[in-house]
């Protein structure tokens, strides 16, 4: 496994699979991996030739007084866990190389990014698309692989992708639970016991509301209410959103009568946690 730290690198490193005809499956992530990225890296290695992961906490989705500077690091553990899983190239620039100088381009979602998530975090989408573009361009990836935790991102990227013309197949892989159902996120080292254990409620939420729908309610409202009700019997959680809301467009439809999106986000304490799960009709 090779470890590059500069985009010129890893540009020099991309032209040798090129030239060997090897196309390169792309997994971006933010580091401080857990078993949910690795799932990803494993798919990776199912559809691509080389596998490339980046590392790489992008200040540029981080708003004011969101946890950059504490946000979990640890290259060399993450680097010895992805040549566990026979990773070719780990791409780890540092923010100097990736952003040399205050950026002047913007990315906008228009219609997507100010919801969910981006009706609390504003500009976080922007700085994500700016990170996923600058990726694409320097690696050249034939697939991205991304989780189907981070949802509306996976919509973003899918439209990003689509609408830049961008040569390369988005695959969004499944999201992967501790024993309990919480969703592994890195920010989960943040929790402390007792929000540990409080922390699922999020996914018995949804689990909740996904067998109402499945069996037969078709008011949004009446779901969405159900998630709220369970959350906020939760003394530790703190309600940010609980919406179903449909795929493309991800407004609350009329009625339940195509496959919806169930998601949520709650803090405990500091920590902001989302979750979702899909609701096929």
């Amino acid at each position: 496994m090779e470890i590059v730290s500069t985009i010129a690198a890893a540009r020099e490193r991309r032209s040798a699979d090129r030239e060997a005809g090897r196309s390169v499956a792309l997994v971006p992530t933010m580091g401080y991996l857990h078993e949910g990225h690795l799932s990803l890296v494993r798919r990776a290695r199912e559809i691509g030739d080389s596998v490339w992961v980046s590392v790489f906490v992008n200040p540029a989705q981080f708003g004011p007084g969101e946890d950059l500077e504490r946000y979990p690091r640890d290259l060399e553990r993450d680097a010895a866990l992805l040549e566990a899983e026979g990773v070719d190239v780990v791409f780890a620039p540092p923010a100097e190389d990736m952003y040399p100088r205050p950026s002047v381009v913007t990315i906008r979602f228009s219609g997507l990014e100010d919801r969910l998530c981006g009706a609390t975090r504003p500009g976080h989408f922007s700085g994500v698309g700016l990170v996923v573009a600058k990726l694409f361009n320097i690696v050249d990836p034939a697939v991205a692989v991304f989780g189907q935790k981070d949802a509306q991102q996976a919509l973003l990227i899918r439209r990003l992708a689509a609408e830049l013309d961008f040569p390369v197949q988005i695959e969004v892989s499944p999201t992967v639970r501790e024993a309990d159902g919480l969703a592994m996120s890195s920010r989960n080292v943040y929790l402390s016991a007792a929000e540990r254990q409080a922390a699922p409620v999020l996914h018995r939420a949804l689990v909740a509301a996904h067998d109402a729908v499945a069996e037969g309610e078709n008011d949004p409202l009446v779901v969405e209410g159900q998630m709220r009700e369970m959350i906020e019997a939760e003394p530790l959680a703190s309600l940010e959103y609980a919406v179903c809301v449909g795929l493309e467009d991800l407004e609350r439809p009329s009625r339940i009568d195509r496959t919806v999106l169930l998601a949520t986000a709650v803090r405990f304490g500091s920590t902001r946690l989302i979750d979702n799960l899909l609701v096929e009709r």
